[in-house]
């Protein structure tokens, strides 16, 4: 992305000139510009840019000066919007009536002058209006000379601004489908009205030929394809694994036919990356049209079968698409889901906008309780997985962040942002992951599946969308840690399922007062899909106050009650946090629709 949304502060004010306006002027202009800094020195875009702010060109205490805000908000980019007061203000004339534009107040908790009136009137116009916005109020009073953020009141900006900043992102994008539906799975049965009222996105779809007819065609950058077979040349061929699930049953292939599917599959991945966002390298080189891209931020490919049953599968491109690094060095992750599964997709993407990381993909494959962990093994789960842990491990096109071979400065494994990785650090990924031959049981036209085990001890989130019919999508999350357990365990448990695949030890957090976290069990017997979306770090919170503003209820979680962040209209929907989350999105519908 060449142009990022960005954040429109409104600085409203009282509007009675000759004397209160003038005396508030400063001061509710500091307490614009004390947000804009606080944002920006706090957040990145995609790119590692900071997210850049706006601010209105004068305070705002009448009808005009909202309408040229709008109209600087407008000019400027604007996806999101934050109102800061210290004062009482006309609340109809200086509120925020953009239905497309996640909106937040602050009022200022002063007793000199009325900012949290305001902040409670405007919040009822909102409510009233149908426009639900989200309400910031300190805990704590602030002396009017006091420009200063409280950390409570820092944390709801940034909290609304990450998610803000991801509904404007996603909005006028595209989600590409590369092929249509594998195997069945709901999920790869790509909704177009769900894109377009929820999220404000188009849906672009291709036959999978299409990259036959490039590869053909020679509708690629042949330097770069030099290049990048260069790279797996030297970083992932010499730790191509033996051909462990076709040395029995007289499928694997020779030593040309395994060269010839790792440059099938590194073209493949250069193209399905051009399909995506397109390349100028292509109009220098007199392919006009396909230069252009399709303007995708998320993209998903079929695969299975009608693919893999012939051509080499997908595996590679889509780890080394999903990884924040390749032949060029490091990059933004590039979210793709495998099988086309576009829930999942969105909740990676999801998971990638609040975070700027890479997105595991997983199956969300088994639970494994302590009991049958010893009869399988005949030793026993200590540590973090000993009240059991879920398997994730799907067929090899896991982002190779999720080895967790990078570290913070404590040595702790982390998946960092792409902007923070040394050459140390993707050294380390790539030696940490095998390729193995692909499974040509599964796969019948070969190719090759990543192998890794995942460093236990990083705080992890899972998320799942799904759609419902009458309810609509929902969106389920799952808090926890990946675990490392005892190698001879995961020895014996890996190869029961698939030991060229990538594995990670999922241990949510639990919670007893609720049935869904009451045990290890209960959080995979409750979750509803066979695929989940992990991101690094514990991001529940944000992905609440994501779903909110896109009208999605979340049926499933694990985040403390103190941390949900959703819009102040939420509350005339009853005391009870997720009912009241439920009614509130039936109420209000999508943003788009």
């Amino acid at each position: 992305m060449s142009n990022y949304p960005k954040i429109g502060i409104r600085p409203t004010i009282d509007g009675r000139q000759g004397g209160v306006r003038e005396s508030l002027e400063e001061k509710t202009m500091a307490l614009a510009h004390a947000v804009a800094d606080l944002i920006s020195s706090n957040l990145r875009n995609g790119d590692g840019s900071p997210v850049e702010c706006v601010i209105a060109d004068t305070t705002i205490g009448r009808v005009a000066e909202t309408a040229a805000c709008n109209e600087k908000f407008e000019r400027e980019g604007v996806g999101s919007t934050i109102t800061v007061t210290s004062c009482w203000c006309y609340g109809g004339e200086t509120m925020d009536m953009n239905p497309h534009w996640p909106k937040a107040v602050w009022g200022f908790n002063g007793t000199e002058r009325p900012g949290a009136v305001y902040l409670a009137s405007v919040l009822a116009a909102h409510s009233q209006k149908g426009l639900p916005a989200f309400g910031i109020y300190g805990h704590d009073v602030q002396d009017l000379d006091d420009n200063t953020i409280p950390a409570d009141v820092a944390e709801k900006i940034l909290r609304f601004a990450r998610a803000a900043q991801a509904v404007a992102t996603m909005r006028g994008k595209s989600y590409l489908s590369m092929g249509s539906v594998s195997m069945g799975i709901a999920g790869s049965m790509v909704d177009p009205d769900f894109f377009q009222e929820y999220l404000g996105m188009s849906n672009e779809s291709i036959d999978m030929t299409e990259i036959i007819r490039r590869m053909s065609e020679g509708i690629y950058d042949p330097e770069e394809y030099r290049k990048a077979m260069e790279w797996a040349e030297k970083h992932c061929k010499p730790n191509e694994g033996e051909d462990i699930c076709n040395a029995s049953n007289g499928k694997a292939k020779d030593r040309a036919g395994k060269d010839s599917d790792w440059e099938f599959t590194v073209k493949q991945a250069i193209i399905m990356r051009d399909l995506m966002h397109g390349n100028p390298r292509l109009l220098e080189l007199g392919f006009k049209e396909e230069a252009m891209g399709h303007n995708a931020i998320v993209g998903g490919f079929q695969g299975q079968r009608q693919w893999t049953d012939f051509y080499p599968n997908a595996d590679f491109p889509e780890a080394i698409l999903n990884t924040s690094f390749d032949w060029n060095g490091t990059r933004e992750p590039i979210t793709i889901a495998t099988e086309n599964d576009a829930l999942n997709g969105v909740a990676m993407l999801f998971g990638h906008l609040l975070t700027n990381r890479a997105a595991i993909f997983s199956d969300v494959r088994t639970y494994w309780s302590p009991e049958a962990v010893k009869r399988v093994t005949g030793k026993e789960l200590t540590g973090m997985a000993k009240g059991g842990m879920i398997h994730l491990i799907n067929s090899g096109a896991t982002t190779l962040d999720g080895t967790g071979q990078a570290t913070d400065i404590q040595g702790n494994p982390t998946m960092k942002h792409h902007w923070e990785l040394t050459d140390a650090d993707t050294d380390k990924m790539l030696k940490a992951t095998t390729w193995y031959p692909a499974n040509r049981d599964y796969f019948r036209g070969g190719g090759f599946s990543s192998n890794f085990l995942s460093k236990g001890g990083m705080p992890v989130t899972m998320a799942r969308l799904n759609l419902v019919k009458g309810l609509g999508p929902v969106l389920q999350i799952a808090e926890g840690w990946t675990a490392d357990i005892d190698p001879e365990i995961h020895a014996i448990l890996d190869k029961r399922t698939d030991p060229s695949w990538p594995t990670t030890w999922f241990v949510p957090r639990l919670d007893p007062r609720t049935d869904a976290f009451k045990d290890v069990y209960s959080v995979m017997n409750n979750w509803g899909a066979n695929h989940g979306a992990i991101s690094y770090g514990h991001i529940g919170a944000d992905l609440i106050t994501l779903a909110s503003i896109l009208r999605i209820p979340v049926g499933m979680h694990n985040v403390p009650d103190v941390d949900i962040f959703r819009p102040s209209a939420w509350n005339s929907f009853g005391m009870d946090k997720e009912g009241s989350d439920f009614r509130a999105c039936k109420n209000y519908g999508p943003i788009y629709k």
